[in-house]
């Protein structure tokens, strides 16, 4: 399974998605802010096969987090949610960075779906922690 690093202020969401993910048997370590998020990332080097992230958060948005990952670990997948259609709107500049944008509020199953579909558009030669 993957070893996913999820970005979110919102306690009971991130709660809510760290659970779904680990009942799925991926191994999920939690951000509460971008700056956080890209702190962890750099200890780990990188060692992570997706980050999820909400756009709008303190210290570092999402957006900023996107962009910095991408120049640090240009073969990390990402995958941003957010719940404001002007954020949304901001993302689709980085098509190029962003495997796609989940809209909030969503179900047990669709972050579950975006999160699978983020996984297979990595080829498995790429993955990070893959046993």
């Amino acid at each position: 399974m993957a070893h996913i690093l999820l970005t979110e202020d919102d306690d009971s969401v991130r709660t809510f998605v760290r659970r779904a993910l680990e009942i799925d048997g991926h191994t999920v370590t939690t951000a509460e802010d971008g700056g956080m998020a890209l702190e962890i990332l750099r200890e780990q080097e990188g060692r992570f096969d997706l980050l999820v992230s909400d756009i709008m958060m303190p210290v570092m948005d999402g957006i900023a987090l996107a962009m910095a990952t991408a120049r640090d670990f240009p073969d990390l997948t990402i995958l941003l949610m957010t719940g404001y259609a002007e954020q949304r709107e901001r993302a689709h500049g980085l098509d190029q960075l962003v495997h796609d944008v989940l809209s909030k509020p969503f179900s047990l199953a669709e972050i579950r779906r975006a999160v699978d579909q983020a996984l297979a558009a990595v080829p498995t030669g790429d993955r990070r922690l893959a046993g």
